[in-house]
């Protein structure tokens, strides 16, 4: 995978953990920090082609009006 460095602002390597039906992963600290994410708060995965995989925080629908 070719990376525009200038691009990158932070770079990180978790486990993934698959027992039955469930499949689980950890978000490093940094960034759950940097994204503010909460208990509950939703990531989109996104796949391409190549195999790369790209993961971002889903903005909350907003309600009312």
């Amino acid at each position: 995978m070719k990376l525009e460095m200038d691009e990158v602002e932070f770079v990180a390597e978790t486990s993934l953990t698959i027992r039955g039906p469930r499949r689980r992963t950890t978000v490093p600290k940094e960034l759950v920090d940097r994204l503010a994410l909460k208990d509950g708060d939703r990531i989109r995965w996104v796949l391409f082609h190549d195999g790369r995989a790209m993961v971002l925080k889903v903005k909350p629908a907003r309600r009312g009006g």
